[in-house]
């Protein structure tokens, strides 16, 4: 009988030992998840997550353009590409309409929007 009242008491004291403990366990995780939380909240979005402006996209590359260039036809081009195509050709990638002229100038002011992008 002894034994019995011996065994009840050690099995009670470990069911209050694991209960205390999946208690601690509970306030620790959800301390984790409150701290982890707010910290997401702080964080701005990463820029690699978001898309780019459609405005950055070369038409030809499809890529986010380094040395942007205005043509003839009104669209930004990258640089590289736009001489390419027009090495064999003298109509717009965009249209497909003849170009007056196959003149191309910098387009200073969105090399500098794409920069500002790429930094922030």
């Amino acid at each position: 009988m002894y034994l019995s009242v011996a065994l009840a008491a050690e099995e009670a004291e470990l069911a209050a030992a694991l209960e205390e403990s999946a208690r601690l366990e509970e306030e620790r995780r959800a301390a984790e998840e409150q701290v982890s939380s707010s910290l997401a909240a702080e964080r701005p979005p990463l820029m690699e997550e978001e898309e780019p402006p459609a405005d950055f996209i070369c038409p030809i590359t499809t890529e986010v353009m380094g040395d942007p260039v205005m043509a003839a036809d009104g669209h930004a081009y990258e640089r590289t590409a736009i001489e390419r195509w027009l090495a064999t050709k003298s109509t717009s990638p965009m249209t497909g309409a003849e170009l007056e002229n196959t003149g191309l100038f910098p387009h200073h002011m969105l090399r500098r929007q794409i920069r500002e992008w790429r930094e922030a």
